[in-house]
């Protein structure tokens, strides 16, 4: 079973003010003793933001990722087959004896090896399993043991390590393929709403992370921003789209510049479809593509573009 022990690269976590304040709160919960919940549109960050609280326990981190088809035998374990073990002893000659034993090979899942181990949880966009699934999170949370049904193993449950601790991630629940989450099991997480950046902190976290300057950043984060202007709720580019707008402009030297043909085609590539689901007219498509050349040449040339 794989243990994260990554550096945290190409996050979106950045060290102001209000990051690090919503990160002390949510370690404190943790030390308390309470699950954190994050929640917030696609994009904010929100699984950066639970490892880097993750990281912060010092302790070994487990990643899970919700799905539809996870199950209990995912999250506890299961027999994966049978192991053969055989003897024959013809020391004495006038002695043969033969010897064979048959036992099955359990591998535990991701959940009891964190429960067991004391490990940190991640359970990103925990909604997209389904409610069922999630309720072996409720005798965890609130008994501290970890029942075992349906494995055949002899004890019928796991008692929680005092180190355990479990962080969710969600989006809401009107995004695609989400379930609607069990009032008992949210009672239970203190749920903290993880918002869009604005233009010029999602500016600086691209500088950070890419190859750029803040001033080219800006004019990235400014482009993304009028598109997102467009959208009616939650449903426009994320900060996402400007990391791939820096990065590839970047590895391919393509000029951020939103007066060059490159640089809008670039745009187009990667915003068109997403700005398009958002409008409502007869030719979608045509009038995102419109709506990204006049954002890029409004945001005109680096220089031209003031920092605050």
């Amino acid at each position: 079973m794989t243990v994260l022990k990554t550096k945290m690269k190409r996050n979106f976590i950045t060290k102001d003010a209000g990051t690090e304040a919503l990160l002390s709160r949510s370690l404190q919960y943790l030390k308390a003793g309470y699950p954190v919940h994050f929640t917030g549109p696609s994009g904010v960050g929100k699984t950066s933001l639970a490892l880097a609280l993750a990281k912060k326990r010092n302790r070994p981190v487990m990643l899970i990722h919700g799905n539809h088809e996870l199950n209990n035998q995912d999250l506890i374990g299961d027999f994966t087959g049978y192991t053969s073990k055989k003897m024959v002893d013809n020391y004495i000659r006038s002695v043969y004896k033969r010897e064979e034993n048959v036992t099955e090979t359990w591998k535990d899942g991701r959940l009891l090896e964190a429960v067991k181990n004391g490990y940190t949880l991640v359970y990103d966009e925990f909604t997209r399993s389904k409610p069922s699934t999630n309720n072996i999170f409720l005798s965890i949370l609130e008994e501290g043991v970890l029942p075992l049904y349906g494995t055949k193993l002899t004890d019928p449950f796991v008692r929680v390590h005092p180190e355990f601790s479990v962080i969710f991630t969600s989006n809401p629940e009107e995004y695609a393929g989400v379930y609607q989450t069990q009032d008992a099991l949210l009672d239970r997480l203190i749920t903290m709403f993880v918002e869009r950046k604005d233009s010029s902190s999602e500016a600086a976290i691209i500088a950070d992370k890419e190859d750029i300057s803040s001033v080219q950043a800006r004019l990235v984060t400014d482009i993304v921003s009028r598109l997102r202007e467009k959208c009616k709720g939650d449903q426009g580019p994320s900060l996402r789209a400007s990391l791939m707008i820096a990065r590839i402009a970047s590895e391919e030297d393509i000029a951020i510049d939103g007066n060059q043909e490159a640089f809008q085609k670039l745009c187009i590539d990667i915003l068109g479809h997403q700005v398009s689901r958002c409008l409502e007219t007869e030719e979608p498509l045509k009038e995102a593509v419109s709506l990204i050349q006049e954002a890029c040449k409004s945001a005109g040339a680096p220089q031209a573009v003031k920092e605050n």
